[in-house]
């Protein structure tokens, strides 16, 4: 009994680090609405690349390709939520999951 005891709470234990190691290591990307469109994408690619450096989503970038407004957005609009932390939900969304790719490294 005391083994099955020390058992449960052990792997009670690693649970509640792994869990901690998240939480901690847990990082939130701003990225563009899948139902925005494109127009309304492309307005807001400008403005926020007036406000900040998008070198990474010009010709030869590391952010480039796939060339879409919704990826260079994307690249974009998070991009200003690191620096300013606001991730206007009028046109994009939150995401838990880095979306990163190949080269192309997200702020």
């Amino acid at each position: 009994m005391a083994r099955l005891t020390f058992s449960l709470c052990f792997i009670g234990f690693i649970l509640f680090l792994i869990m901690c190691t998240n939480s901690v290591q847990g990082k939130t990307w701003c990225v563009a609405q899948s139902q925005a469109t494109e127009p309304k994408l492309q307005q807001v690619l400008d403005y926020l690349c007036g406000q900040h450096d998008c070198k990474e989503i010009q010709p030869g970038g590391s952010c480039f390709n796939p060339n879409t407004v919704r990826n260079h957005v994307s690249y974009a609009i998070d991009l200003n939520f690191q620096i300013n932390g606001v991730c206007d939900i009028s046109y994009a969304t939150t995401a838990i999951t880095d979306p990163s790719f190949g080269t192309c490294v997200y702020p």
